[in-house]
C-alpha cells in the first residue's frame, strides 16, 4: 500500500493541496497530459473525486484541485490538521482511500491527531 500523508498548511486548506513528487507515480497515469482524476473512498465510504494537476513546462509542482476545496469544507480541515492518501493494490480493483486527521492539542502542545469522521455532502 502506497500512503502520502501531510499536515496542513495555508494553501492545502485554502486553495489546493500541493502533493510530493515522489507520489506521482502512485496517481493513475497523465498519459501525457497535465491533469489526471482519480477517486478516493473516505472512513465513512464516501467516494470523492479530486483531480491532480501538474505543470505543462519546467517542475511538475503536482497540486490537487477540483473536488479538494469540497473535502477541506466537509472535513472542516484547518491548518495544523492532517490528511492521508493510500492506494490500496491488494484487491482485485486497486483503489484510493483519502483520511482527515484533526491535530489535538493539550496546554498548547500538539498531542496527536484524530481521525475525522464528517457527514457525506
Amino acid at each position: 500500500m502506497t500512503t502520502f500523508s501531510k499536515i496542513l498548511g495555508k494553501t492545502d486548506t485554502s486553495k489546493t493541496l500541493s502533493v510530493p513528487k515522489k507520489y506521482l507515480k502512485s496517481l493513475p497515469s497523465f498519459k501525457g497530459g497535465h491533469a489526471v482524476e482519480f477517486q478516493a473512498i473516505d472512513e465513512s465510504g464516501f467516494v470523492w473525486t479530486f483531480q491532480c494537476s501538474i505543470r505543462k513546462k519546467g517542475h511538475p509542482k503536482p497540486v490537487l484541485s477540483k473536488g479538494w476545496r469540497a473535502f477541506v469544507r466537509n472535513k472542516k480541515l484547518k491548518v495544523g490538521d492532517k490528511i492521508k492518501f493510500s492506494l490500496n493494490q491488494t484487491a482485485a480493483t486497486p483503489f484510493y482511500t483519502v483520511q482527515a486527521e484533526k491535530e489535538v492539542k493539550i496546554f498548547g502542545a500538539i498531542f496527536g491527531y484524530s481521525p475525522i469522521i464528517a457527514t457525506f455532502p
